[in-house]
């Protein structure tokens, strides 16, 4: 990750009135190598070849994540990307393999955030994803009074047009949205529509930025 974001200790707790958390890579471990590697087992391919050959930010792709492209859609095109014949099954499994663990201590911390703030979630995601993560880590997004999918409102971050209609949902000014995402362009992109925004550049900025925000 990149190093240490100066500013995710300069927030005034008196200007924050919610929160609003990425999944992937705060609350839980994402990593496409692994799809990679599973696909390549599968197919009995290498998986840097694989890996080589696919782009997960293609019309497919960026269509798949706001929903106007089925999964059936999205991952007859992936095979084609990838020059592999698998079985739906083992495509699925792959793609499943992206997700990984819960973040160490993130549940405690949003327990501990949600006691104070109102808590959300807004991720860049697929319909196939978003039923596996759901899922699993139930117990976690437990925390979050709503969970916003690009797939459900077919918008996505970094664009302005997201997260306004986020905020909007929310009820917040967005200046009051305090938001927590681990790639630089959706920080940056939230920080353009006037939420304060913090990288998450390792596992201790989450509890860190609340315990900074409790002082």
């Amino acid at each position: 990750m990149a190093e240490h974001d100066p500013d995710t200790v300069l927030i005034d707790a008196t200007l924050v009135d919610a929160m609003l958390f990425d999944l992937g890579g705060v609350v839980f471990d994402i990593d496409f190598r692994r799809a990679f590697a599973s696909w390549g087992r599968a197919a009995a391919c290498d998986p840097v070849e694989l890996q080589a050959r696919c782009r997960h930010d293609d019309e497919a792709g960026l269509g798949y994540e706001t929903g106007r492209i089925s999964d059936a859609v999205y991952f007859d095109r992936l095979k084609t990307a990838l020059g592999v014949d698998v079985s739906d099954a083992a495509l699925l499994d792959g793609w499943n393999a992206i997700i990984g663990s819960e973040i160490p201590g993130i549940a405690g911390e949003l327990a501990g955030a949600g006691e104070r703030w109102p808590l959300y979630a807004f991720s860049n995601t697929n319909k196939a994803h978003q039923a596996f993560f759901r899922e699993r880590f139930a117990t976690v997004l437990g925390h979050f009074r709503h969970v916003f999918a690009s797939c459900d409102i077919g918008l996505r971050k970094p664009d302005a047009e997201a997260f306004r209609f986020v905020v909007d949902a929310i009820g917040v000014p967005a200046p009051r949205l305090l938001f927590f995402d681990d790639l630089a362009a959706n920080v940056e992109g939230a920080r353009a529509c006037g939420i304060r925004a913090v990288r998450v550049t390792s596992p201790s900025t989450v509890r860190d930025t609340v315990a900074a925000l409790a002082r």
